[in-house]
């Protein structure tokens, strides 16, 4: 239970980063579409789905997460 807190602390640790960065930095930080993006519009409505940057981060991230777990030592 105690290695659970601890991803618990880290993983708000994080969201409390990401949330500062994201209120301090507002309409200024760049969204990137990518071309698996889905958009549509229809009258007085748009839908956007970022599919393709949600499967880029989703690798990202977890490259990072065994990366970071290498480091410290666990498999």
């Amino acid at each position: 239970m105690k290695s659970m807190g601890i991803v618990l602390l880290v993983t708000g640790g994080i969201l409390l980063l990401v949330g500062t960065l994201l209120v301090c930095c507002g309409g200024r930080l760049p969204h990137v579409r990518l071309p698996g993006d889905v958009r549509a519009q229809w009258k007085g409505m748009t839908l956007f789905f970022p599919l393709a940057t949600c499967i880029v981060l989703s690798v990202v991230l977890t490259i990072v997460v065994n990366l970071i777990l290498r480091l410290i030592g666990k498999k």
